[in-house]
């Protein structure tokens, strides 16, 4: 079945100097003082072509323990121990390369690079999902039809000898039991027993790396208890695709002066209905940025999902009163054998003609990987002339020349017709009986889609003018007109190149992680562009397992299995552990061609670059 891996630790291939140690510095003015001066530096080193080309490798202390202050990842090289101290000169090129950055992995090889797009008038093509052997699949339904037997047994004997520890799911003194014993099961028999595996406390920005929190249980998982230190590890378990998630940087300078401008809370400078001057601004962002005439922004995602879509989508329809058909994942063959049978019958009893048909889909499945078969889907929507709603959580941001950005922030959006956000803000709870988002997180929003279209500039009269609205075209620029006056730009954020690395980077990590592993006899899922790879270890009692002793390595790696802010390098730490644990577990149950690991390092831009088909 599909697993997505909790924390797990990796082991590089030589021991390093330690980068985890802990010093006071005094920060830059601004960060996008500081990013400047690297980008100058990087583009001299490049030139020069006398520097390494990528952050170091993360070192092998696995944990470490703090009384205070969170440890920073500094130079490794004592002789650079103050070069980015502020107020000094620019860092040098040589400072710049050799200072491991945490939160966003440098990397200055162009080569690692990629851009996703599909090609105009090819057909939709996706990576045909393969099954394990026989043996795995019996295996795995013997493990669970275990697990669910002596789970009822303990269950039995418990309720009759332990009646205290059942006390909740037992109706006593004429009160009815607090849970429900059936509804319960799973989450008390399956899931508590690998508990230490998931909801891991961290702390600091989610960003190439992470912090963890160590806790303990000493009931089986049943309670955790702190352990007072911290680990750090790579950090591949959040939806950061393209790095925005950081505490330096345009974004952070953005966020910075919105909260000495407006605070934390939704208050400040109010329009009418009760929203600051920040969420139009915001909205109407959103709105260029997408494509559409304008968009309403949720402060939650749940509550945008469950106005239409994913696992929320439950509620929205239980909300909305519709009848709810499904079909078969991603299958076009079956939504259109679908649609005609609806159409065909109509309502049920009356067989009157449906109203509307709304078919949902989302862009790119977040537990599969898979992409929508978009094409397809518009060809059906002109011939039965149904409504289209997409969910563009995952592929926002992460797929295509432009990304469209993945904000590294909270909350949702709904984009659309003017005559639909109207009636969405008047009817749906998400406009009515939620709280405002917040202006923090409103900047946020607002300086990762800036970073990502760049910025025009404010067009004065004539072919000037003309020159900014033909930037501004779809998918253009952001006009400097609509964003805050007072929102500090740095220079790569306004001429859209910081924008553009991050997609390419995410595009080859993506890539070349999905591929490595398939090389490595892995079974995984999805198209090779989508930086969701889910990696099938089928077995329950295999995904404790593997978790637990990802996390004995050397360095700690937490895995949900997705790729962002990181290098080269950081994927090939990913594909060496997989490679080792993967041996050990019997993991290794893909079909076709299969390469050496060493083989998959060395040519790693070969494997991004070649088609599908190849």
């Amino acid at each position: 079945m599909p697993s997505r891996p909790s924390p797990m630790a990796l082991q590089s291939s030589s021991p390093q100097p330690s980068i985890f140690r802990k010093k006071s510095t005094p920060a830059m003015s601004t960060a996008a003082s500081y990013l400047s001066a690297v980008s100058e530096a990087d583009a001299r080193a490049r030139a020069h072509g006398g520097s390494p080309n990528s952050t170091p490798a993360l070192s092998l202390s696995s944990s470490v323990t703090t009384s205070s202050s969170d440890t920073v990842l500094e130079d490794p090289g004592a002789e650079f121990e103050d070069a980015l101290s502020y107020p000094r000169n620019p860092p040098t090129s040589e400072q710049v390369f050799t200072t491991v950055h945490s939160e966003f992995g440098h990397c200055a090889n162009e080569s690692y690079r990629y851009t996703s797009q599909h090609k105009t008038g090819t057909p939709y093509r996706s990576y045909p999902e393969q099954d394990p052997p026989y043996y795995i699949l019996l295996t795995t339904y013997l493990s669970y039809l275990m697990v669910i037997c002596l789970g009822h047994l303990r269950d039995f004997v418990g309720k009759r000898f332990r009646r205290s520890a059942y006390r909740h799911l037992l109706a006593h003194d004429g009160y009815a039991a607090l849970n429900s014993d059936f509804d319960s099961f799973y989450t008390r028999r399956l899931k508590t027993r690998i508990d230490d595996c998931f909801s891991h406390p961290v702390t600091g920005v989610p960003g190439r790396t992470i912090m963890l929190l160590d806790r303990y249980s000493p009931d089986y998982n049943v309670t955790m208890f702190p352990s007072g230190t911290r680990t750090r590890g790579l950090n591949i378990s959040s939806y950061n695709y393209l790095g925005f998630a950081q505490a330096r940087g345009g974004c952070a300078d953005a966020v910075e002066a919105c909260i000495n401008r407006y605070g934390v809370s939704p208050c400040g400078t109010r329009l009418e209905g009760g929203s600051l001057d920040l969420h139009a601004q915001a909205e109407g962002l959103v709105a260029r940025f997408i494509g559409q005439e304008d968009s309403m922004i949720c402060s939650m995602g749940f509550a945008t999902n469950s106005t239409f879509n994913h696992a929320s989508i439950r509620w929205g329809v239980r909300v909305s009163g519709a009848n709810v058909r499904t079909f078969k994942h991603n299958n076009m063959k079956s939504l259109e054998n679908l649609l005609r049978e609806v159409i065909s019958q109509g309502q049920p009893k009356t067989h009157r003609p449906w109203k509307k048909i709304l078919v949902i889909v989302e862009g790119l499945f977040s537990m599969e990987g898979t992409l929508a078969n978009l094409p397809v889907i518009m060809e059906l929507k002109k011939k039965y002339k149904f409504y289209l709603f997409v969910d563009e959580a995952h592929s926002i941001g992460a797929l295509g020349p432009h990304g469209r950005g993945s904000f590294g922030a909270a909350g949702g959006y709904i984009a659309g017709s003017k005559a639909l956000v109207d009636r969405l803000r008047l009817r749906a709870h998400t406009g009515t009986y939620t709280e405002a988002m917040t202006p923090p997180v409103l900047m946020q929003v607002i300086a990762s889609m800036a970073s990502i279209m760049g910025i025009s500039p404010t067009p004065s009269s004539g072919a000037a003018a003309l020159e900014v609205a033909e930037l501004e075209r779809h998918p253009g620029n952001a006009p400097m007109s609509i964003l805050p006056s007072w929102m500090p730009l740095s220079p790569t954020m306004v001429d859209g190149s910081d924008g553009r690395m991050r997609l390419r980077r995410i595009a080859f990590n993506s890539r070349y992680l999905n591929r490595g592993l398939r090389k490595l006899g892995f079974i995984t899922y999805g198209c090779a562009d989508s930086p969701v790879i889910p990696l099938l270890l089928f077995n329950p009692g295999k995904m404790a397992v593997f978790s637990r002793m990802m996390r004995t390595r050397a360095v700690p790696i937490v895995v949900v299995v997705v790729a962002s802010a990181h290098t080269k390098e950081d994927m090939d730490m990913v594909l060496t552990a997989c490679d080792e644990i993967g041996d050990l577990l019997d993991l290794k149950q893909g079909q076709g061609e299969r390469w050496p690991l060493q083989e998959i390092l060395d040519r790693a831009v070969e494997l991004v670059n070649v088609s599908e088909e190849s």
